[in-house]
């Protein structure tokens, strides 16, 4: 431990490699740019070599440079992250949790309001995207990933796991709730949601066809009669509860609309979906503010939500 530099040096560096900018880290840290690469000289002279290649512009790590920033960035947000633990006396700072733009806008968005009354000093960021972010960049805390099997980009566990399933507003097929053949499927407007083409597991009409054709003799082409077609899954299920047609929808996603009746199951065959599954660094520095939303996010998956209301026509 006594060879470790001071830690005036390393926050030096650290916010010079971050800003890779002498003059940006100086702002930060209140100090003079000479000040900083005062520091970052007695640094370099204690690691025997530059980290920094001055000339020519603009300013880059060395490659000693470059191993030693994450550590030295990671060890500064654990202190942070410890620090802010023992002074609040629990997890606080900011998250910045990823997953698909469905779960995020339908099933995590509702409880974050239980989620500020559980950890009010811990913060989050959502960002809902379908791209597959690196948890390796630190572009993300925590990744919730839809997946048929557990990603291996990091420590994972499966938090629930949904089946899709025919649905459609009482607006469109009636008040009384009924199933429906795959010819009588047919004569209604069908939403597709569009999935990899190279995903044989995707949930669509053609893959349901398969599975209908076990029970009935005879099952319409009905992947070449959707008439609605969207690339976001979010804007399929919203069009399904407005009553534009009849979609293969997650259970997950569409809990409280078929509690409500806001959407009603127009068929019991179903397709087997995927699991979402949390995944994290377990080197992370700030591992306590991760246990602590993994802790509450898989309680409140345990808990339905409350249904939602089913819109009503007040023209």
């Amino acid at each position: 431990m006594r060879d470790l530099p001071p830690l005036t040096e390393l926050r030096a560096f650290e916010a010079a490699a971050r800003h890779m900018s002498f003059k940006l880290a100086a702002a930060e840290l209140g100090v003079t740019p000479t000040a900083i690469s005062h520091q970052i000289k007695l640094l370099e002279r204690h690691c025997g070599q530059p980290l920094f290649r001055r000339r020519p512009r603009p300013l880059a790590l060395t490659w000693a440079g470059e191993q030693l920033f994450p550590v030295v960035r990671d060890g500064l947000e654990s202190f942070r992250e410890v620090l802010s633990t023992v002074r609040d006396g629990g997890a606080s700072g900011r998250l910045r949790i990823t997953a698909t733009n469905a779960f995020a806008a339908l099933w995590l968005v509702p409880r974050l309001p239980k989620w500020r009354e559980a950890h009010p000093s811990l913060k989050l960021d959502i960002v809902g995207t379908d791209a597959i972010i690196d948890l390796k960049t630190g572009e993300a805390d925590v990744a919730i990933r839809y997946a048929v099997k557990p990603p291996a980009d990091g420590v994972g566990s499966e938090l629930m796991r949904d089946t899709f399933h025919v649905v459609a507003s009482p607006s469109l097929v009636g008040a009384e709730e009924r199933l429906l053949s795959p010819a009588e499927l047919a004569r209604f407007p069908l939403i597709e949601a569009e999935w990899p083409p190279t995903d044989t597991h995707a949930p669509n009409w053609r893959r349901w066809q398969r599975a209908a054709s076990v029970q009935y003799r005879a099952v319409p082409d009905l992947s070449a009669l959707a008439s609605l077609t969207f690339r976001e899954e979010l804007h399929a299920i919203e069009a399904a509860i407005a009553g534009h047609g009849v979609a293969i929808c997650s259970d997950v996603l569409i809990a409280p609309e078929l509690a409500s009746g806001a959407l009603v199951t127009v068929s019991q065959i179903t397709l087997p979906g995927y699991g979402f599954y949390l995944v994290y660094r377990d080197d992370h520095p700030k591992l306590v503010s991760i246990k602590a939303f993994i802790a509450w996010i898989t309680l409140a998956s345990a808990v339905p939500q409350a249904p939602a209301e089913i819109p009503t026509n007040t023209g």
